[in-house]
């Protein structure tokens, strides 16, 4: 199976949302940084994201998005269904139209695969993933990462003498 750029950064920044879920509202920014992915992709994705029920927007100073349902009640499935990313392993789509409008010989293969990685996705959680202390490691190296970041561009603007308030780092 191979996902699409839109599945992975989907899953991607939802579960950078489900780490950071105790600071509050996440921006979209922030992810953007974390994760390496452009914030207009972002807008996209978040844009599907809200209208599949997965997320809320919070709006005004401290704004950004939450989960709209806990972390244990969302699931991979759900993220990539949401964003119109199919899990189809087949060459034709899932129509059957293989070759020049015909069924191939292994379609009914590569359809049961697909539906059998929709089918372990949807029994993954992105508390499951948050629990994973891989991934744990990983996300505290970014937050660290983006600390040093933040820290080194205040002391550019302090040695510029510039004001950059804490908010828009």
């Amino acid at each position: 199976m191979r996902l699409t750029t839109k599945g992975r950064y989907a899953v991607t920044a939802m579960l950078d949302l489900a780490i950071h879920k105790a600071q509050g509202p996440v921006n979209l920014a922030d992810i953007s940084h974390r994760q390496a992915i452009s914030l207009s992709y972002l807008e996209q994705l978040f844009a599907k994201l809200r209208r599949g029920s997965l997320v809320i927007s919070v709006r005004g100073p401290g704004g950004g998005y939450e989960l709209q349902r806990s972390s244990e009640a969302i699931f991979i499935a759900e993220i990539i269904d949401a964003v119109n990313e199919s899990v189809d392993t087949t060459r034709c789509h899932g129509a059957g139209d293989c070759q020049g409008g015909e069924t191939c010989l292994t379609h009914y293969l590569w359809e049961d695969l697909s539906n059998q990685i929709h089918n372990f996705l949807e029994d993954i959680s992105l508390a499951d993933l948050v629990a994973k202390s891989e991934i744990k490691l990983i996300a505290a190296k970014q937050d660290r990462q983006r600390m040093v970041v933040n820290e080194n561009i205040r002391e550019i603007g302090e040695a510029n003498d510039l004001r950059i308030p804490h908010s828009s780092l």
